[in-house]
């Protein structure tokens, strides 16, 4: 015989037990495993990125050498010294902006034209396509730069073809005349990245435009400045925007094609490569710092000004 038990007298209903409140707790354990895997990522990021920017800051402001026990504080006077007494720091800036307004518009032209070609109908195009994109793996590794002063040498590949056309010519790369010259040769000849993005680029443009703008009686050059060329700025700004800021931090080619010397007289003594002469060759860390930091201001003063001017140029679908 079942026995039903009556309520208690005077109990009252927060006596009642609940059930637990699950929801808070899932809430912080989700935040915790989102933590846990942010964690090496927010351990790069202040550990070997942010953190050494911010010492290397102070160090620009420091007269601090690699053997010195502790860095002298000097306040803006290295920085006074890259722009009124240093005539290198100057000569590397002039060399990598000569680097940057040839290479650049170079790069960018033979990419979109390359990029042009693979996108008509022709065969074997995946072929083409891992051909031309290969350079580009390898155009900034030291073994290409050791292989590309080798053939613009005394004696190299391009030395030996023009002797056979009765043309002599000394080293390419050994003339303070032309020694810029085939860095920017090979910066242009590692377009592979460049062009694929173009490429995929390209193949976006509606076919529909071309062929009422082709019954109309445009050609192919009037169609691609009236057609392909503004429904491509956006991928033109961002190629643009990417190869300039490589173009300022070029180091390899120039450190393996000049052996590290920038020479001959100073003609491929790019930024980059005096900051590392500075800062690793004569151990004045301080006065590196300041030069990174310089090239950080006109980097971020190019970028904001690119980003400012698209507003007039670049023309996004939904506009």
């Amino acid at each position: 015989m079942s026995t039903i038990t009556a309520p208690t007298a005077g109990r009252l209903d927060s006596d009642v037990p609940t059930a637990p409140r699950t929801g808070a707790k899932r809430k912080k354990d989700r935040g915790l495993v989102a933590f846990v895997f942010l964690a090496p990522w927010l351990i790069g990021l202040f550990g070997l990125t942010l953190g050494p920017m911010l010492y290397s800051l102070y160090l620009s402001f420091t007269d601090y050498n690699l053997l010195a026990p502790v860095a002298n504080w000097v306040g803006f006077d290295n920085y006074v010294r890259i722009f009124a007494s240093d005539e290198r720091a100057i000569a590397s800036m002039v060399v990598t902006a000569i680097y940057v307004l040839v290479g650049v518009p170079l790069i960018l032209i033979v990419s979109m034209l390359v990029a042009l070609l693979l996108n008509s109908k022709i065969g074997f195009l995946t072929g083409y396509r891992a051909l031309f994109y290969l350079p580009s793996l390898l155009g900034a590794s030291v073994a290409v730069a050791a292989l590309w002063r080798v053939i613009w040498g005394a004696d190299g590949i391009i030395n030996q073809v023009l002797r056979s056309f009765g043309i002599e010519h000394l080293s390419w790369v050994g003339s303070p005349d032309t020694a810029l010259m085939t860095i920017i040769v090979l910066a242009v000849w590692a377009f592979g990245s460049t062009m694929i993005i173009f490429l995929a680029g390209l193949r976006q443009v509606p076919h529909e435009m071309h062929e009422a703008a082709q019954v109309d009686g445009a050609g192919k050059i009037r169609r691609f400045f009236s057609i392909t060329l503004p429904m491509m700025t956006p991928i033109v700004f961002f190629n643009t925007l990417m190869v300039t800021i490589n173009a300022f931090q070029a180091f390899t080619p120039a450190y393996v094609i000049s052996g590290g010397t920038g020479g001959p007289s100073d003609s491929t003594l790019f930024y980059t490569l005096y900051l590392y002469q500075q800062g690793f060759g004569q151990l004045n860390m301080g006065y590196a710092s300041a030069l990174a930091w310089v090239l950080v201001a006109i980097l971020g003063v190019f970028t904001a000004l690119f980003f400012w001017s698209s507003k007039y140029w670049v023309h996004y679908g939904d506009k």
